[in-house]
Parts: structure tokens; C-alpha cells; sequence
């Protein structure tokens, strides 16, 4: 018999990033915590974490990971048709997903279906290039990214896309981008880049027929990015649903009309991930078109 204590155990070391910080959300000392996992490596007959900052699951540490995510998503399930196993907080999605959907069309399409449902999430923020490996390490229960690739155990499903364009301010303009064709431009110009994972605007500017290397600020904040950009500190991609009241006032411009990067959004949940999560995807299925571009 799995023992759930020693699973739980290896789910929040993963999900906080340490022994301390689990320790510190079970209400455990550090070493209790260490000896449970020590425990459950005993009753496995190999190592479960890689001991790093922060700790990695292994490759049969993933597998556990995933299996105590569907149970926690069931045992909510359960508490719902038998109350007397309800838990007395309100049930939890632990979800990853891209920093531009959140800080754009996510709390708009999700907001008001929480609040009915009564659910609470737990949102783990990336780049929309490697939110997967969070669903991947079984550290969530679902997650959207720029992915289709499918998962063992897990449904995808396309929302759409998000259309970016680049976007800078016209003082910035005025002092990098006259005088020669944009292309050219925005190489020898700052750009603004979400971080090291960010490739949208390298192929945005493969698409100008541009390969060469080009100097760009690091900011991993998608609120902060526009900010840079409306300040003059660089041109970057930014999606339309976040630039658009910038661009029909004027504190931003379009560098060039016509050509975009579309960033298509899958949503990918666990089969067996309870009813809360299916009623989440069938939510999102019915209201993301409002703000993603769909062929």
C-alpha cells in the first residue's frame, strides 16, 4: 500500500522549491520532512529527488508526482458526494500557465466561473515555451502553453492564439528606427525579451528575413515588459489583447503593419483529473475565443 503521507510529502517539496519551505506549509520540522522522503525512497527502492536547489524529481519521483495530483483532484471529487469526507477549505487547482494569458484574457475568462464554482487556484507563472515541464514533473494538475505535444495521462486541447506584433513608443522610434529599412533597425536596437526561453522576437525578426544576434533587455514580468516599452527602453512583442489600448492612443506603435506572431495556447489536463478540472476545461473550451485568435 502507497502510503499518502510520504506522497504528499514529495509533492510540496517539489511545489515550494525546498525542505524548508514544505516544512514550514505541512506544519513538519525539516528533518520530518527529509525522513519521510528518505521513507518513501526506502519503500520505492530508489531515489525519488535529485537533492538540488530546488529539489528535481527523478524519473520514478515524476511518475509518484503525477499520481498524487489525480488522487488530490479524486479525494475532492469524493468529498463532494460523501460530505462527511469533505475538507473544510474550498478545493484547489494547482495550474501553470504563460505570464501574458495571465496578465491579459485569463482572469477575465476564469474570474466570475471561480467565484460561482467556489474554487481556488494555485498558479504556477512561466514562459509560455516551458509551462509543460511543470505539467511534465507532476507538479500540476493542468497547465496552457504554447505546446500541443501530447502527455501520457493527460488531454490536450487548442484554445486559439495569441497575435503578438512589435511594438515600440515613438520616442524610441524617432531615435533608433529612422533611416533605414526596419529590419535592419530593430537588429542594431535594444529589444525587450521575457527571458532566457523567450524566442518570439528572434522569430519575429526571422520573419523580416533577420538572423543576427541583437542586444535586448531581460524583464520577466509581462506588466513590466509593456511598461519598458512605454517608456522608450526598448521594442518588443507584446499581444494584442495587452497593446491595444497603448496602440489606438498612440503611447505605442506598430513597426510593422501586416506582419505578426501568432502563439497558438493548449490546454492540458490530467484524464483522470475530477470533475472540478473537466468543468474548468469545458469552461474554457466555451469562452477563450472571446479573446484568441481561432482559425
Amino acid at each position: 500500500m502507497i502510503d499518502y503521507k510520504l506522497l504528499e510529502a514529495l509533492a510540496v517539496v517539489v511545489e515550494e522549491g525546498g525542505f524548508e519551505r514544505a516544512a514550514r506549509r505541512l506544519g513538519l520540522s525539516q528533518s520530518a520532512v527529509s525522513q519521510r522522503i528518505k521513507l518513501l525512497e526506502a519503500r520505492v527502492g530508489q531515489a525519488v529527488l535529485v537533492r538540488e536547489t530546488p529539489p528535481q524529481p527523478t524519473a520514478p519521483g515524476l511518475r509518484l508526482l503525477r499520481h498524487i495530483q489525480q488522487v488530490r483532484l479524486l479525494e475532492a471529487d469524493l468529498g463532494s458526494e460523501v460530505p462527511g469526507l469533505a475538507e473544510e477549505a474550498p478545493q484547489r487547482l494547482r495550474i501553470a500557465l504563460n505570464a501574458d494569458s495571465l496578465a491579459s484574457w485569463w482572469p477575465a475568462a476564469v474570474g466570475p466561473w471561480l467565484v460561482e464554482q467556489g474554487l481556488l487556484l494555485d498558479l504556477v507563472v512561466e514562459d509560455q515555451d516551458v509551462v509543460l515541464r511543470r505539467m511534465r514533473a507532476g507538479e500540476v494538475a493542468a497547465c496552457l502553453c504554447a505546446s500541443g505535444q501530447p502527455l501520457a495521462g493527460a488531454r490536450v486541447r487548442s484554445l486559439g492564439a495569441m497575435r503578438y506584433r512589435a511594438v515600440a513608443s515613438p520616442d524610441f522610434c524617432a531615435r533608433w528606427l529612422t533611416g533605414r529599412p526596419i529590419a535592419q533597425a530593430l537588429v542594431r536596437a535594444p529589444a525587450i525579451v521575457f527571458g532566457p526561453d523567450d524566442r518570439l522576437q528572434h522569430r519575429y525578426l526571422e520573419q523580416l528575413g533577420v538572423t543576427a544576434p541583437f542586444d535586448y533587455h531581460l524583464c520577466p514580468s509581462a506588466e513590466g515588459f509593456q511598461q519598458m516599452a512605454l517608456s522608450g527602453i526598448g521594442w518588443g512583442l507584446l499581444p494584442d489583447i495587452q497593446s491595444a489600448a497603448a496602440l489606438a492612443s498612440g503611447a505605442l506603435v506598430d513597426l510593422a503593419p501586416g506582419h505578426w506572431v501568432d502563439v497558438p495556447l493548449f490546454w492540458h489536463h490530467w484524464r483522470n483529473g475530477g470533475v472540478a478540472l473537466q468543468a474548468l476545461t469545458r469552461h474554457l473550451e466555451g469562452v477563450a475565443g472571446q479573446w484568441l485568435v481561432r482559425d
